[in-house]
């Protein structure tokens, strides 16, 4: 997925605000959700996140474009781990990097469900 930096993302130091690039990662979350989950399963789980680490290091500017790449890592029970890349093409240094923790829930009983096989599949994973 691609962004570019709008005026409204930016911030009093002139470049892109903390919390925008946290949307961006939000963003790209759900569009590989969307990408890879049925109809069905949509609406029968939904993602809810525990806690996002956010590193950063290279600023974007106003106009600049950023590559956001998206990629899982373990899965325990409910929570499922998301590694999110957001850098300057051809950069070599990412601007930020975010490691969130999701919870899946189940939609009708808002309880946490475990993250099964069925849902491995989806993202093409086993375990």
């Amino acid at each position: 997925m691609t962004r570019i930096a709008q005026k409204d993302d930016i911030d009093e130091l002139g470049h892109v605000n903390n919390a925008v690039y946290l949307v961006w990662a939000q963003d790209i979350a759900v569009a590989h959700w969307n990408s890879v989950a049925s109809a069905d399963l949509r609406q029968e789980a939904v993602w809810v996140a525990l806690r996002h680490e956010i590193d950063y290091r290279e600023q974007v500017l106003e106009g600049e474009t950023v590559e956001i790449r998206t990629w899982l890592g373990r899965a325990a029970g409910p929570r499922f781990e998301r590694h999110v890349d957001i850098r300057k093409p051809d950069s070599p240094r990412f601007s930020a990097k975010v490691v969130t923790d999701w919870c899946l829930i189940d939609a009708k009983t808002r309880k946490p469900r475990r993250v099964g096989a069925d849902i491995l599949a989806f993202f093409g994973l086993s375990g």
